[in-house]
């Protein structure tokens, strides 16, 4: 096991999309070095990303974090309480792209490691990740790309890799006390450890690489797409159901949060405008009320 190797590739990661995106946008992000102060309960550093106003995105962060911590929140050992406690090193990166057109989705990519000193004094590994899709107006033709590059990506791993890690996706993305699917999903591991550590590493990164080709193609189709207050409207009503599920469900955000991290870099995948409404409801037949009826389901896209 070398979390070094892992450290180098999520660097390189991070690196590649910010360069690619700046591109894209025609902004350059934000580099924010930072590092804990001694005495605090987690200890490491980060590099956190930031464009803000951009061409293309109202917000999008990309962050890489490397911590050290003397006990694991319970966060991180709901499924593995023989480890509650533990002292534990974990890093990753991730992102959150707010695009400022309604018709192009908001997204979501993180890769991670984990790793804890079990009560025997061997060390425990394990590997997450994911990417998900959150449209505001649905097209198939996005719906289908994003997850057919998704599968591209674990397929070589097993074929039930696809089937399973969707399935956990859109069980995870989902708004329990809405009784609402966040998107349309993608595909989303976590304690994940078959194979050994090399098989484990290579399937967190065929997720990362995957990451570009997912999504940029769904950005340039739809960047220059004219739209007007109704749909802008309507987004950021939608956007306030991205924030209830960060803060209220979301597993990355209460480890942060839990461990002592950066609240700063923690928070960064909140949206800059958002909305909310009492009891809305899209008139039917409308491209808002398509979005409930037909992208907001759990359904084979491919």
């Amino acid at each position: 096991m070398s979390i070094e190797k892992v450290r180098s590739y999520l660097l390189d990661l991070q690196d590649n999309i910010v360069a690619t995106f700046s591109s894209v946008d025609g902004s350059d992000f934000t580099k924010d070095k930072w590092k804990k102060r001694p005495g605090e309960p987690l200890q490491g550093e980060g590099i956190t990303c930031i464009l803000e106003s951009g061409g293309i995105f109202e917000r999008a962060g990309c962050g890489f974090s490397h911590v050290r911590g003397g006990k694991l929140p319970p966060s991180a050992t709901q499924h593995r309480p023989e480890l509650a406690g533990a002292p534990f090193e974990a890093l990753g990166v991730s992102l959150v792209f707010h695009p400022h057109n309604p018709y192009v989705p908001t997204v979501h990519m993180n890769v991670r490691m984990l790793a804890a000193k079990a009560p025997n004094g061997q060390t425990v590994f394990w590997f997450g990740g994911g990417m998900d899709l959150t449209p505001y107006y649905g097209y198939e033709q996005d719906a289908v790309h994003f997850h057919t590059i998704c599968k591209m990506a674990v397929t070589p791993f097993g074929e039930d890799k696809y089937p399973k890690f969707k399935q956990w996706c859109d069980e995870y993305f989902y708004l329990k006390h809405r009784k609402e699917q966040r998107g349309i999903g993608g595909i989303f591991m976590d304690d994940f450890s078959e194979g050994g550590f090399s098989n484990s590493f290579s399937l967190m990164q065929s997720i990362g690489n995957a990451f570009i080709p997912a999504y940029l193609p769904i950005l340039e189709r739809r960047c220059d797409q004219p739209f007007k207050q109704r749909e802008r409207d309507f987004q950021l009503y939608r956007r306030g159901r991205y924030v209830e599920f960060n803060l209220v469900w979301d597993r990355g955000t209460h480890f942060g949060l839990q461990s002592g991290g950066r609240t700063e870099s923690i928070l960064m995948s909140m949206p800059p405008m958002v909305s909310w409404a009492y009891k809305r409801k899209p008139r039917s037949g409308t491209p808002e009320s398509d979005l409930y009826k037909k992208f907001l389901v759990r359904k084979d896209w491919i």
